[in-house]
Formats: C-alpha cells, sequence, structure tokens
C-alpha cells in the first residue's frame, strides 16, 4: 500500500511481528497494539498518539513474574479488550505459598477522547488470604511512526525531568517541532511504591475476596474512578455502533459467512473517525493509522452501494486538502488530491514530506470517479456542488499532466529523492519492472491509472449533464481519447493483456499484473478483451486458490513472499472481480469471493491487508505476511464490494432505480436479505433467495418510491 520509508533509502527492516498474534484498539487519531496478555513490551507494540508512541513499555506482574494466560481478545464491536490471566504460586498470609490458578486477574480496557481506561480486579478463589504484589511497568519513547517502522533520525528532541506524584506519573518529551507532548499515567489509588517508570501494589486478597485498580493514560493528568471507567466506557460503545448502524444491513443464512460480513463492517466501524467533513477511513494498523486517499476512496467504492456516507465524507476532506501550490518536495502540484497526512514530529520538521503528500498519480482521477459514482448513487447535488470547483482542478491537473506525454497519457516521476519512487497502488520501489527485470525509467503511466483517468472523465461528463453544464461533451472526447490510447498502447497481442506500463522512453513493461483488473473495473477494454484478460485472472497463473496474486508465477520478480510482487491483497482481488462482473462473468466472481471467505476464515475472519501468494495446498491456511496491517480498511471493505458483484446490483439514486443483473449468492447461501437500501428518498428491502438453482430476487419497499428491476440473464 505504502512503501514510504523504503522511499528515503535510511532505513532498518521493521521489526517483525506475526499479524495473527497482535490486538488493537482505536478511537479517533489514538490507537493501541498490544500483546495477548495486554502487555506492551517492545517491537511495534504501544499506545500511539497522532503518529507518536505515548507508551512504548506497559507491562504488569504479578508476584515478579507474568500472570499465565487463559484467554484474550477484543469484543465483537471493537471497543474493549479483555485479557483473563491468573496468577503462578503466591505467598499465603502465614504460610509458605499460594497454588496457581486461584487468582483471577481481570485486565479490561479501550480508548475514548485519546485516553487509555483500563479496569485491573483481582478476584481470590481460595478459601485462603493471600498478598498479591502487583507491579505496573511503564514508559514513553515518543518515537514517531516512521522510527518504529525502521527509520533512523541523526538527532531527536529532549526528553523532560518526569513529574512523580502520589498517584501518578507525567512523562515529558519536547521535540524538534517545539511541541511538548506529554504521556500521563494515573491511578485511582496510591501504590506503596511509584517512580519514573514503575508503580508497586501490595494487594491483600482476603478468601474469596476481591481488588480493583483503575488506570488511565493520556496528554493530560486525571483521577480514574469507577464512574469515569463507566461513562466513558458507554459513550465509546455508542460511538462505535452508531457507525456500525449506518447504512443497509446485511443478513446471511450461513452463520459463517455472515460472521465474516459483521466482522468486515466492525472493522470498517473501528477505522472510521468521525472528522468535521464527515466520517473517513483511516487506512490500516498500526502502519497507517491516519488518512489516506487512494485507500479510502477504494473503501468507498466498495461500500457506496450499501453505505454513500462514507463517499460523502471521504469527498468532502479530500477536496478541503486539495494542492494549491507546487512543491517538489511534497510532490504537489495545483489540483492534485492528497496522498497521505500526517501529523507526527518527523512529518513537522519536513524530515519527510508526508505530513500533506501528494505523491499518488491515481488518487487524483480516482477522486473525480468517485464524486460521478457517489453523483449517481445518491442524486446528492449539495454535495457535488460544493466540491465541484475542486473536481475541475482535479481534472485540469490530470490534462496538464497528459499533456506532456506524447500519447497522451497521466504518468508520474517523483520530484525528490524523499518521495516515493512509484506512485501507484503498487508504490514499493520493486513493484515496477519490465519483463527482463530491469527497472524502467520515468515519466511511468501506469495501466491502471489510465482506466481511472478514463473513469474521471466519464464522470465529469455525467456530472456535467446532471448541471446542465455545456462542457459535456469535452469530458466525453477526453475519455474517449484516453480509451483509444489504453488500446493502441497498452494492448499485447500475443499475450492477450495489457502491459503493466509505459516507461519515460514509451516502451511497454510487457508484464502481466493484476493491474490489468482494475482496467476492467472501469470499463476500458473492448469486450473480447475484457474476457481474455479476466480468463488469465482465473487461471493457475494468477489464481493462487485463496485469491488473485499480483504478478503471475512466471514474472521475473514474482515472489509470493514480497509486498507487492506476488502476494495476495483482498483490495486488488475485489477490484478484479468487481472489473470481471461488470463484463458478465459471474461464476468466476462467485469462486473468487469464496476464496476470500475461505481465507478471512483462516484469519479470524478479519481479512489482513495483504497475505504471501503461496498456492493452497490441501488442508493447509493461507500463510501471512509478517507485519501486514490489521485491520486495514480497504481488505475490511472488500467482502461487500465482492458481494455486489456477485449479486450484480446497481443503485441509480437520481432516477430512483435498483438494477440486479444475473445475481449469485456466495457458495453455501441460500438466501440473503438486504434490508433498509436507501434509493433516493426511499428505502428498500431486498431479499436474494436460491430456487431451484438459480437465484432470484424480490423486493419489498419501505417509505418512499423506487423501481427494482431484475433480470436473470445477461
Amino acid at each position: 500500500m505504502n512503501g514510504e520509508v523504503a522511499a528515503t533509502d535510511q532505513a532498518e527492516p521493521a521489526p517483525e511481528r506475526a499479524v495473527q498474534h497482535a490486538f488493537v484498539l482505536k478511537e479517533g487519531d489514538t490507537y493501541f497494539v498490544m500483546d495477548a496478555h495486554g502487555d506492551v513490551s517492545g517491537g511495534v507494540d504501544g499506545l500511539f498518539h497522532h503518529d507518536t508512541r505515548m507508551l512504548s513499555t506497559f507491562v504488569l506482574r504479578l508476584n515478579g513474574a507474568r500472570p499465565s494466560l487463559l484467554s484474550s481478545g477484543v469484543g465483537a464491536d471493537n471497543v474493549f479488550f479483555t485479557a483473563d490471566l491468573t496468577n503462578r504460586p503466591l505467598p499465603v498470609l502465614g504460610s509458605t505459598s499460594m497454588p496457581q490458578g486461584v487468582i483471577h486477574l481481570e485486565r479490561k480496557r479501550f480508548l475514548w477522547n485519546a485516553r487509555l481506561f483500563e479496569r485491573i480486579r483481582l478476584v481470590n478463589y481460595s478459601d485462603q488470604p493471600a498478598q498479591a504484589p502487583l507491579a505496573l511497568q511503564f514508559g514513553a519513547d515518543f518515537r514517531d511512526m516512521f522510527e518504529v517502522r525502521g527509520q533512523r533520525r541523526a538527532r531527536r528532541g529532549e526528553f523532560g525531568a518526569p513529574e512523580v506524584r502520589a498517584q501518578g506519573v507525567a512523562l515529558r518529551y519536547q521535540g524538534l517541532d517545539t511541541v511538548l507532548r506529554h504521556a500521563c499515567i494515573d491511578f485511582s489509588q496510591p501504590p506503596q511504591r511509584i517512580d519514573a517508570g514503575s508503580a508497586e501494589f501490595s494487594v491483600p486478597l482476603a478468601a474469596h475476596g476481591h481488588w480493583t485498580l483503575y488506570v488511565e493514560v493520556g496528554t493530560e493528568p486525571a483521577v480514574p474512578t469507577p464512574e469515569r471507567f463507566r461513562e466513558a466506557g458507554v459513550l465509546a460503545r455508542w460511538r462505535m455502533r452508531a457507525r456500525q448502524r449506518r447504512g443497509a444491513r446485511l443478513e446471511a443464512s450461513g452463520r459463517l459467512f455472515q460472521s465474516w460480513l459483521d466482522r468486515s463492517r466492525a472493522d470498517l466501524a473501528l477505522l472510521t473517525t468521525d472528522l468535521p467533513t464527515g466520517p473517513y477511513p483511516y487506512a490500516g494498523i498500526p502502519w497507517f493509522s491516519t488518512p489516506f486517499g487512494r485507500d479510502a476512496i477504494v473503501t468507498a467504492f466498495q461500500t457506496l452501494w450499501i453505505d454513500p456516507r462514507l463517499a460523502q465524507g471521504v469527498l468532502d476532506f479530500l477536496a478541503a486538502r486539495q494542492a494549491h501550490q507546487t512543491s517538489s518536495f511534497r510532490d504537489a502540484e495545483p489540483g492534485k488530491i492528497m496522498h497521505e497526512t500526517r501529523k507526527g514530529e518527523m512529518a513537522a520538521v519536513d524530515e519527510l514530506p508526508f505530513g500533506q503528500y501528494y505523491g499518488g498519480v491515481d488518487t487524483t482521477p480516482l477522486f473525480v470517479a468517485l464524486a460521478g459514482a457517489y453523483a449517481q448513487r445518491t442524486g446528492d447535488r449539495a454535495t457535488i456542488e460544493r466540491i465541484w470547483g475542486p473536481l475541475c482542478a482535479a481534472c485540469e491537473w490530470m490534462e496538464r499532466n497528459m499533456a506532456r506525454h506524447p500519447d497522451g497519457l497521466l504518468a508520474y516521476q517523483r520530484g525528490e529523492a524523499s518521495g516515493l519512487v512509484n506512485q501507484g497502488w503498487k508504490d514499493s520501489h520493486d513493484s515496477i519492472f519490465h519483463a527482463d527485470g530491469r527497472t524502467p525509467e520515468g515519466p511511468i503511466a501506469l495501466v491502471e491509472v489510465q482506466g481511472y483517468a478514463h473513469a474521471a472523465f466519464l464522470a465529469m461528463a455525467f456530472i456535467a449533464e446532471w448541471r446542465d453544464d455545456p462542457g459535456a461533451s469535452r469530458w466525453r472526447q477526453r475519455a474517449e481519447a484516453v480509451r483509444q490510447a489504453v488500446e493502441a498502447r497498452f494492448w499485447l497481442d500475443d499475450l492477450q493483456f495489457y502491459a503493466l506500463a509505459i516507461d519515460g522512453a514509451n516502451r511497454p513493461c510487457r508484464v502481466r499484473a493484476s493491474n490489468a483488473g482494475h482496467l476492467l473495473f472501469t470499463g476500458v477494454p473492448a469486450g473480447d478483451r475484457a474476457l481474455a484478460v479476466g480468463r488469465q485472472l482465473l487461471a493457475p497463473a494468477f489464481a493462487s486458490g485463496w485469491g488473485i496474486r499480483t504478478l503471475p508465477d512466471e514474472a521475473v520478480r514474482f515472489n509470493p513472499m514480497s509486498y507487492h510482487n506476488g502476494s495476495v491483497w483482498p483490495h486488488d482481488v475485489a477490484l478484479c472481480a468487481a472489473g470481471m462482473a461488470r463484463y458478465g462473468e459471474r461464476d468466476g466472481v462467485v469462486r473468487i469471493l469464496d476464496n476470500l471467505f475461505e481465507a478471512a476464515a483462516h484469519f479470524g475472519m478479519r481479512l489482513p491487508e495483504l497475505f504471501c501468494g503461496f498456492d493452497r495446498q490441501p488442508g493447509e491456511s493461507p500463510i501471512a505476511y509478517p507485519v501486514a496491517c490489521l485491520p486495514q480498511a480497504w481488505a475490511a471493505g472488500s467482502a461487500f464490494m465482492l458481494l455486489q458483484a456477485c449479486l450484480g446490483l446497481r443503485v441509480d439514486g437520481i432516477r430512483g432505480e435498483v438494477d440486479i443483473v444475473q445475481p449469485r449468492l456466495p457458495a453455501d447461501i441460500d438466501h440473503l436479505h438486504l434490508r433498509g437500501l436507501r434509493v433516493g428518498d426511499a428505502r428498500v428491502d431486498l431479499r436474494f433467495q436460491r430456487i431451484d438453482g438459480r437465484v432470484v430476487a424480490v423486493a419489498q419497499s419501505g417509505p418512499g418510491e423506487a423501481r427494482v428491476r431484475v433480470n436473470l440473464q445477461i
């Protein structure tokens, strides 16, 4: 997704952590990564706020030892983390020791309003009293997220003297950006011993007795109480559930499949932050818990049919941060749409360009394409009028960029060495190459980006006509020019596939890659060529049995363990499947959905950012990519794009219509109920039912009027 650190050529490898062993919480711009005990003890773990690690150590010990783990997990709504632990042998008052497994220790925590709230509860199930020495060790290295990922710095700011109080400690750091950062650790009762790195409690436990401690960690001191814990917990759960209830509801007959849908929706709710411009899906935890342009737009596309409010929030946020000046350091030019924004120290002092960075060639056309799709899905004139100026500016940037290319293609080349060398979604340094392995010189025109440009110009034509704007025909001509250029320059007749890219010497990169599936999503290829590409994406060279690989196994840089060169990315798979569905493919799309669903079952119903692209073997699980983000917004959203592709469903909010063409259901799902689908001013319930080997759709209208048209044959 993002090769930021690699682009600087100053990085060490980030500490490895098996993706399935991390537990995460998030609220707003704060998130927590911890182990199964709830401890933070190094690596990438910690409490982060605004891209800065506020807690780098947070470890609980009972009688000097780590308690034994019974179980742990994050609740289904992603609000509370709970670890259930028990004691190793403890001293018994008046005798030698208490046996293991008689003290239950529960750690329950959540985030709210940029604070960590934790309750530690001990219960003695023995008939003997005991003394339970409990210690909490803590520390704050105040490292920037890029440092945690492995970035080396020539110098850092200064740590202030810790302030140790009777019931808390304040740790301080002043960065090179002159911002004074605090980490305040506070307890509900005074410990017997406290210093700048630990607090010790001598806990007397009567037979069958209990003891509770409340802890808070934030940027300001506080006095933790049971009431504060309960009230903040209620608000955190209410806010999360409100996000989960947005949009239409999906109810499937299969319990496991329903669990996947529910988990995907819960993860989107977890990653979505309610900004002043509306809801915005942050990309992923731990590396990308911040607004990204491309990721958010793709996530909005994935969920547009069931929850268009997310797309509205994305469009408004990105329109407000459109570039107005030229900066080679930030790869910014007037009209470009933001790639990402960061709030940490390194971005603030321009050690890296990612404070507000524009090094994504695809984000700008995707922004325009999303606006057109949103307009047709909702009929929301007010939002389109509000962002009409930014839409025009975005297209003007595209036209200026394309005017510099001999074939009128949309291309990229980074402005400075600190920026991303590759600026499409496959943005690692080695992801774009020639068939013989050579790295192409820029400017580089990616095949899928031309599809996004085509979709953007068609979107502008649609919106212009809707607004009675006379420029509609001009935008259609631009779209057609792009389509013709793609067919003429990218199509490889001998491979029956599209080239990955055109390099700066105007030579094609004759590499088959999943990027061509995105071209199908935008509707550029002629029908016969689209079908040829679809057949190859479904064939074993690409299809691993768990999904579609980014590269086929014959590619010179194919590596199923790499980031972009042979791995499986769920969002990439979903876009390819949606592209094939656009050209009438259904059975293959159902197979792809089933593959990813089965992969999700092995990852606890939570698809990671990516996983390894090894061929599926009987009785074995998909192989995790060790440092993938989990959860990741566009991985979670993939379930909904794949399901829409299977159902053949399209909503036109302007006309008040729902079109369903040749619907299919996933394997082992006999019926699916879609409740509360908003169509213009109306709401519609749809039931898809498998009957005698085919799938039928039945509509029931709620308030308002909407037309539902079902075509069981293409």
